[in-house]
């Protein structure tokens, strides 16, 4: 296994943390990628980030969500 990669017998265990659905790996941005929840998890070092903060939105921001790095007013 090379450094980074994960291991496949993880990928068989997982489960999205927000739906329990499948993941689906996408190896070249290093993410586990909940289809169901619109999430991509992190996968840094090989160790796969489960956590809902740390997941990236597919779909962008959500509507009336302000955007990253914005004060209130």
């Amino acid at each position: 296994m090379r450094t980074g990669e994960i291991d496949p017998r993880l990928l068989d265990i997982l489960v999205c943390p927000v739906t329990k659905g499948a993941l689906t790996y996408d190896r070249q941005r290093q993410e586990l990628v909940s289809k169901s929840a619109g999430l991509a998890y992190p996968i840094r070092d090989g160790i796969p980030v489960m956590l809902e903060s740390e997941a990236r939105n597919l779909h962008g921001p959500k509507a009336g969500a302000p955007a990253p790095g914005a004060k209130d007013a």
